[in-house]
């Protein structure tokens, strides 16, 4: 399969990188001191969606501030502590793409999501961050946001992405969708091409487009 668009955009947490050990090190002891119970996290979704979102599902309104603020402390802390790694494929698949051609978007706050890029050595030109928004995924803002930033029009831009949510902020967006089956099933991920991750692409540059194929 072959797929052309003017540029790239990519989730972070669990599409470029793999966080999921500090995630859980993370919320487990925040859930904890916030009196949060594990059937209460069952009850709402938890992936791709910005802290402040989660937090405001589970917790009186005039405590969140505070809570998102303590969260995103635990997890740049944890950063060196060995819970950020690089997905398969990502550094080779970003080396093939000009600077100016691909954004990461992702639903962390800016702090955090540079800490855990820098630690794998991923530097972006371009990066939208929770509050660089006012609507958080599955709301289409943060895609339509990189979109503009890049200069690209929405139907010729792509979206690489792991969870359900951002899949859905990239459709609304009117993005092509690839999904990337590192923290969900197969079967759980609606999108225009799904893989297991980026080790199953290769990206041709040609002039101002990008070719993105399947291997094999």
């Amino acid at each position: 399969m072959k797929i052309h668009a003017d540029a790239l955009l990519f989730d972070n947490d669990g599409t470029l990188v793999s966080s999921l050990e500090s995630v859980r090190r993370c919320w487990t002891r925040w859930a904890h001191e916030y009196g949060v119970t594990a059937e209460q996290f069952g009850r709402i979704q938890l992936h791709g969606r910005t802290a402040v979102d989660i937090a405001a599902d589970l917790l009186p309104a005039d405590v969140v501030p505070e809570a998102v603020a303590r969260i995103e402390r635990l997890e740049v802390e944890d950063v060196p502590n060995g819970g950020v790694r690089l997905l398969p494929g990502t550094r080779e698949f970003l080396d093939s793409l000009p600077a100016d051609r691909w954004a990461v978007v992702t639903s962390a706050t800016r702090r955090l999501a540079e800490a855990r890029l820098e630690a794998v050595g991923i530097r972006p030109k371009t990066l939208v961050a929770a509050e660089d928004v006012t609507r958080g995924k599955p709301d289409p803002e943060p895609y339509l946001l990189a979109a503009r930033a890049l200069g690209v029009e929405p139907s010729r831009c792509v979206v690489f992405e792991d969870a359900p949510a951002g899949l859905g902020a990239g459709r609304a967006a009117g993005m092509t969708t690839v999904a990337l089956a590192t923290t969900h099933g197969a079967h759980e991920l609606d999108a225009d091409l799904v893989v297991k991750d980026l080790s199953a692409l290769s990206a041709l540059v040609e002039g101002g487009s990008v070719e993105v194929r399947t291997r094999g």
